[in-house]
């Protein structure tokens, strides 16, 4: 079968790689659709991010939808040719954490295309996959792209419930890549009554528009912009902080009210912090690492029809030219999510 690795910055190349069959209480699965995530563009364009570099060729690839192919032995509640969306969380379920009910934070995870450890964790854009029958979620109604997007819808739902009460907030969003507009999504599903977005394209901030913001600022073209919500010492409930960059996470905290509750998703490696803000206005920071639960939630969500992520998927490409679909996804200028198709669903 065909797999897209990465060997190096600018070196991902689609290369055969053996087959495996089902073991019990597992299933395999044809590979539909794979979408690409920020990480990955971190491996392609850098070879890494931070401290985690390429050590060895990864398999790339955690946001899939894929057919059930064959069940293997004590598999229930799936069918041959279902369309299921693959959770890329494999948590040990017996560390301390897991028993704790804190499945993201494993101490054994097992995360597709995760070159954290070593040897590395293969990912998931591979024409067959093996996968535990408790990561797939079925998707029957959703389109292959559609459910591809229930890792990254994940993310967000999971952010939303580490911010807390949100039924009459006022929210800020800080980067409107695809996490920032489904972070958008999640909060106005939960009842946010405004929500500002911020960035510097304005095509992603046109993107935040259409998924329902209630006011976007480019913060290139108009950097004082947040300082009318900083007004006697803030005006928002919860910030969103999706850029991993730290000019962002400090304007947002200007614009935050007392008590305020500051969600962290964007990983732009380390970040100086104003704490003298954080100090003095009591403001909470919370940080918000990938989910559990949320994702069957967010497959949910998607089949009745409470959040919609068709308009997020920008271009679709076929597995035969992936290469090109990095690139297309590095332009913020005009993709925001950018799809491999890896068969037919």
């Amino acid at each position: 079968m065909k797999a897209i690795v990465a060997h190096a910055a600018k070196d991902v190349r689609i290369e055969e790689t053996p087959e495996i069959a089902p073991g019990p209480g597992e299933v395999r699965l044809r590979l539909a659709t794979g979408g690409i995530c920020g990480s990955d563009l971190h491996y392609y364009n850098h070879g890494g991010f931070g401290a985690v570099r390429l050590k060895e060729p990864m398999i790339l690839g955690h946001e899939v939808s894929a057919v059930v192919e064959e069940l293997g032995a004590g598999v229930t509640g799936l069918e041959v040719g279902q369309l299921v969306a693959v959770s890329p969380s494999r948590p040990c379920r017996s560390c301390r954490y897991c028993e704790a009910g804190l499945h993201n934070q494993c101490l054994n995870m097992r995360f597709y295309g995760s070159p954290m450890p070593f040897p590395h964790i293969q990912g998931a854009f591979r024409e067959s996959l093996v996968a535990d029958a408790i990561q797939c979620v079925a998707a029957d109604g959703l389109s292959a792209g559609e459910a591809a997007m229930a890792e990254p819808l994940a993310v967000t739902l999971h952010a939303t419930r580490r911010a807390g009460e949100m039924l009459g907030k006022r929210v800020l969003v800080t980067g409107c890549g695809p996490i920032g507009i489904l972070s958008i999504l999640s909060a106005r599903r939960a009842g946010a009554k405004e929500i500002v977005a911020t960035d510097l394209s304005d095509f992603t901030l046109a993107m935040a528009k259409a998924a329902g913001a209630d006011r976007v600022i480019n913060t290139k073209d108009e950097p004082a912009a947040l300082a009318a919500y900083s007004v006697d010492k803030g005006t928002f409930d919860v910030l969103y902080e999706c850029s991993g960059a730290a000019v962002a996470l400090a304007g947002g905290i200007a614009a935050l009210r007392p008590r305020g509750v500051i969600v962290q998703l964007g990983l732009g490696g380390d970040m100086s912090l104003p704490m003298m803000a954080i100090t003095s206005k009591e403001l909470e920071l919370r940080g918000s690492f990938r989910f559990h639960e949320e994702f069957a939630t967010g497959v949910e969500l998607m089949r009745k029809g409470l959040i919609d992520v068709k308009p997020l998927i920008t271009h679709t490409v076929p597995l035969s030219d992936a290469i090109s679909a990095f690139e297309i996804a590095s332009d913020r200028s005009r993709a925001m999510k950018a799809q491999i198709t890896f068969s037919a669903a």
